[in-house]
């Protein structure tokens, strides 16, 4: 019998291929700190649906490693949902081996930016390393414009994923989930987003991992409901919880331009924040999925 991963944080693994093919997908919610990890996984618990908390490498170096990991441990410990711990969009493999020595079991590490053949080569070094911790590897093929930390994609430089070179990308680097480019993009959208179903449909019948669908912020939920019946596992958010985050936040403090307690200010701008996460499970269709 398979042990529960109840209690401490996991891999993606189970959670994604089960999402895959139960036809709903897990949302992976991009923290910055001890009040967002509470909004996600609060949120999460009360509609009992798995989550994942995706750290950049720009949050990493705000929060710090080590303090990002202790929260989110607590956060599994002291609730009954799947909780994978997630690196996003991780560039180096130094940086990924950091925290998988502390104990993080799912990463990404993002090698769109380089040619195919190095992209391969350095999503293996990561595969061959992150496995031997127990983690579950996502990796990238083609490019996301827009900006996702430090990381900026020119509508010129952006490239959707080529369906012919999936199979070998998998098969050669062994990666247990590919996040896919076929129109999203990161941050908000200036014009609406025309997304290629076609594409996703000839890479889920061409790989038998779990497809992720960044960029999800501003995408209708037709679209992403229908990119989740096209192999999409797992639905990356950010955007659109900095926005109500930040919102509540102001407006607090704008009428109470005298509060100086961040016990008072930062509670508005979580209740702004869950009502997102609440949306976007929504979406997901990941509630009661725990």
């Amino acid at each position: 019998m398979r042990r529960s991963n109840m209690g401490y944080v996991q891999n993606t693994e189970d959670m994604l291929r089960k999402a895959r093919r139960e036809g709903y997908a897990v949302p992976a919610f991009n923290i910055h700190n001890l009040e967002t990890i509470q909004t996600v996984v609060e949120t999460a618990q009360e509609l009992k649906s798995p989550v994942i908390l995706a750290a950049t490498p720009g949050t990493m170096n705000y929060a710090g490693r080590a303090y990002i990991q202790a929260i989110a441990e607590v956060a599994a410990k002291q609730n009954d949902i799947p909780i994978a711990l997630h690196l996003d969009h991780h560039e180096t493999y130094e940086s990924i081996v950091e925290s998988l020595e502390l104990g993080t079991k799912s990463v990404m590490i993002d090698g769109s930016h380089h040619t195919f053949k190095e992209n391969i080569a350095i999503s293996k070094q990561v595969v061959d390393t992150a496995h031997a911790y127990g983690a579950t590897v996502e990796a990238e093929l083609g490019k996301l414009v827009g900006q996702e930390d430090d990381l900026v994609v020119e509508a010129k430089d952006a490239a959707y994923t080529d369906p012919d070179t999936v199979a070998e990308f998998v098969e050669e680097t062994g990666v247990d989930s590919l996040a896919v480019a076929i129109g999203t993009g990161h941050g908000l959208y200036e014009t609406e987003p025309d997304l290629d179903f076609e594409r996703l449909e000839k890479i889920k019948n061409l790989i038998s991992i779990p497809i992720v669908l960044h960029g999800a912020s501003g995408i209708s939920k037709e679209d992403v409901q229908k990119c989740i019946s096209l192999g999409c596992a797992k639905v990356n958010i950010s955007t659109e919880l900095k926005i109500p985050f930040s919102t509540g936040l102001r407006a607090h403090l704008m009428e109470h331009p005298n509060e100086t307690d961040p016990r008072k200010y930062m509670g508005p701008a979580k209740a702004r924040m869950k009502e997102a996460v609440k949306e976007k499970i929504a979406i997901c269709m990941s509630a009661g999925k725990a």
